[in-house]
């Protein structure tokens, strides 16, 4: 982590180098039993994993959103993306999301757990938010995840609102999509672990307790 800790203000100013994400090649997309079946193996093989999910936007006034319509979750080095209309993987994702061994890290959670469980009877355990762990005590808000990659990575998280507010029910993701909705997901676990080693870092040094990003 750079020396200079980057303030909101300061990173919309700053010149940083663009995140890399991950690969369109560690994308799974779960639309078949034996694609769930990999993914259930590696994802509660985690002790933590990434987690995200989106949903088609609304735009009307009074329109109800059917969301989430995409759930993702990543490790280090895999994302898998469930399409909720594949109701063949709500088991699978019930399964993971539901087991109190596996840690999930998110950002801007919000409501995602209260709809999991009002849309799929999906009860969410061991969820942590990062952006409310990140704030830092007497701060209002949340961090969101382009603070935080800039932060630790001394990167700048690219998130396009054109493809942040498409049509995430669609049947046929496009390439675009998909990348966003997995960086999405192991973003927050790889900043997880870079604020894990920070504060270990802190604790071997004695050094007093991060105060949360500004």
């Amino acid at each position: 982590m750079s020396d200079v800790q980057l303030s909101r203000s300061s990173l919309r100013e700053t010149e940083l180098p663009v995140y890399p994400g991950i690969a369109l090649a560690d994308v799974n997309l779960v639309a078949s039993d034996e694609q769930a079946d990999a993914a259930l193996m590696a994802l509660l093989g985690a002790e933590v994993i990434g987690f995200d999910t989106e949903s088609k936007p609304t735009f009307l006034k009074g329109e109800v959103s059917t969301g989430p319509h995409l759930v993702q979750l990543a490790t280090e080095t895999r994302a898998y993306l469930f399409p909720i209309s594949w109701t063949s993987g709500h088991a699978v994702l019930k399964t993971i999301l539901e087991s109190p061994l596996v840690q999930k890290i998110g950002f801007g959670l919000g409501n995602d757990r209260t709809v999991l469980q009002s849309r799929l009877g999906i009860d969410v355990q061991n969820l942590i938010d990062m952006g409310e762990v990140l704030r830092g005590p007497g701060h209002r808000g949340t961090v969101g995840a382009k603070v935080a990659v800039a932060h630790f990575f001394g990167q700048k998280l690219q998130k396009h609102k054109r493809i942040g507010t498409s049509n995430w029910a669609s049947r046929r993701l496009t390439p675009q999509q998909l990348l966003y909705a997995a960086n999405d997901a192991q973003v927050a676990l790889l900043v997880y672990r870079a604020w894990q080693e920070t504060r270990e870092k802190q604790v071997d040094t004695l050094d007093p307790p991060s105060q949360g990003l500004d």
